[in-house]
């Protein structure tokens, strides 16, 4: 394979390489065309799953960035499905507000956290590739959005509430079906199909031509690369594998059963039961991960349909 105009993943990028002073730049054009305003990162502040899991070769990947005014940057890249993510990200945010303050400070302490969010699976349900969310007060009655007074604004030096309050982006990759026509879907394209035009003028992407090449790595960080990129694409043929199995067994025996009922009936129903069964199939071994990562009982109840008793026999 020729890797001369091959870049490697912004997910193995940003948890092996873009936490090196000298590759700032890069991260800070991400954000910076994102957020519409220049973005210049003093530090890279090591999260507590990277810290346990730098070695796993296909975990999520976070990354925390602080600004030059104080202000923190969570940037999530999530491959896998997640059913809990919004509850995740919530948790994130609010684990940060909390971890940055000492015990008795004042609460204008409290540090404006953004959440950027690179999904590689369909979150919610919805027609764009990029969704932003901030916390808005408006009046139940009249519909006007709450201002802060002239003194509150001088004092804590925000004008509007939601200047302070996290903001939340959501890049749902797969949901990009377009020709980049801007800085931004330029950077989108590359998280998905791993392209940067050679003519970028995009702020991070221009300098990461050079230092996102694989030909540009060293021998060891190329090893590393195809190594990892080795796992990912065995775990995800893995569960592909899983789920055809569960649906094709369950199609056979739904097919089965029909025939026993009779052939003008046993068609539709074999089919139907089959299509139930290999879905409850795929509930149980997800239901089965969900357990051996900790999460509570009642929250996977929550999000398989499962009870608690049929739960418990999961192993």
């Amino acid at each position: 394979m020729r890797y001369d105009n091959f870049y490697v993943r912004f997910d193995w990028a940003a948890k092996q390489l873009l936490r090196e002073k000298s590759n700032f730049v890069i991260l800070e054009g991400l954000l910076t065309v994102l957020l519409n305003r220049k973005v210049t990162i003093v530090d890279i502040l090591e999260s507590e799953s990277n810290q346990k899991e730098k070695n796993d070769k296909y975990n999520r990947v976070d990354v925390m960035a602080k600004d030059k005014s104080g202000e923190l940057f969570i940037v999530e890249i999530q491959q896998q499905r997640q059913y809990d993510y919004y509850e995740r990200m919530l948790y994130g945010v609010s684990k940060t507000i909390t971890e940055y303050m000492e015990l008795g400070d004042n609460y204008q302490k409290v540090k404006k956290i953004y959440s950027i969010n690179i999904l590689y699976f369909n979150l919610g349900k919805g027609d764009d590739f990029l969704y932003h969310g901030t916390t808005v007060f408006r009046g139940i009655n009249t519909n006007d959005i709450l201002q802060m007074t002239e003194r509150e604004s001088n004092n804590i030096h925000y004008d509007v509430p939601s200047d302070i309050f996290p903001e939340y982006y959501l890049i749902r990759v797969n949901q990009f079906n377009k020709e980049a026509t801007n800085f931004l879907e330029e950077w989108i394209a590359y998280f998905k199909d791993g392209i940067i035009r050679e003519d970028t003028k995009a702020p991070g992407l221009k300098q990461a031509l050079k230092k996102l090449n694989f030909y540009n790595l060293t021998p060891q960080e190329r090893r590393e690369y195809e190594y990892t990129m080795d796992c990912i694409v065995s775990n995800e043929s893995m569960m592909d594998a899983k789920y055809i199995d569960g649906r094709e067994d369950g199609r056979e025996e739904g097919l089965t059963i029909g025939r026993i009922q009779g052939w003008e009936n046993g068609w539709s129903e074999g089919w139907m039961q089959g299509e139930e069964s290999g879905k409850r199939k795929g509930v149980i071994e997800m239901a089965a991960k969900m357990k051996n990562t900790g999460i509570p009982i009642q929250t996977i109840a929550d999000v398989t349909g499962l009870t608690a008793e049929e739960l418990a026999e999961i192993r």
